[in-house]
């Protein structure tokens, strides 16, 4: 009867110490992100690093980007410079307008056609078409971007890489902009 007692009282305190757990409400770490616009985020110089992986979550390259951005009013001018740590190196000038309160039109030199950007609060949906270096072969790709701008101004960008429909590989981005 004592062995009765004791596995009950343990099994309502253990009860008590989840309900007790339950009711907790966890505190705000930060406050919400503001509205992502590509024009003021991308103004000035910015520092981005970045790793790609294939479908199968390995490690093909990684990269740092330097970026130098210019809003004349209309068109966002976009100058990457890529640093890969095999020692190559390219260029991306992007071209970005705004074309309505909530999206963007951009071009580039390897850029097929016209990429298209909507912004819903602090997100960012960006697709386009690349003809991407592999080797000694160019491949149509479309690269299928998230990016979400965090409290502390930072943008994390989930780019995914598709051919025909089907994911072959992913980049990840975290961008910094160079304090103002």
């Amino acid at each position: 009867m004592i062995k009765s007692l004791q596995k009950l009282a343990a099994l309502g305190a253990v009860a008590i110490s989840v309900a007790g757990c339950a009711t907790t409400a966890a505190a705000p770490t930060a406050k919400a992100p503001e509205r992502l616009a590509l024009e003021d985020y991308f103004k000035g110089k910015t520092t981005a690093w970045g790793v790609f992986q294939d479908r199968n979550g390995t490690l093909i390259r990684q990269f740092k980007v330097d970026i130098d951005g210019q809003w004349d009013g209309s068109v966002l001018t976009l100058d990457e410079r890529f640093d890969y740590a095999d020692g190559a190196k390219e260029q991306r000038i992007w071209k970005i307008r705004k074309t309505g309160p909530n999206t963007y039109e951009g071009t580039a030199g390897d850029v097929r056609g016209v990429a298209r950007g909507l912004v819903q609060g602090n997100q960012l949906s960006w697709v386009y078409d690349v003809d991407l270096k592999v080797g000694d072969r160019t491949i149509l790709v479309t690269f299928d971007d998230r990016m979400w701008l965090q409290p502390d101004g930072i943008l994390i960008n989930r780019a995914k890489v598709k051919k025909f429909g089907i994911t072959f590989g992913e980049a990840i981005i975290v961008f910094q902009p160079t304090p103002r």
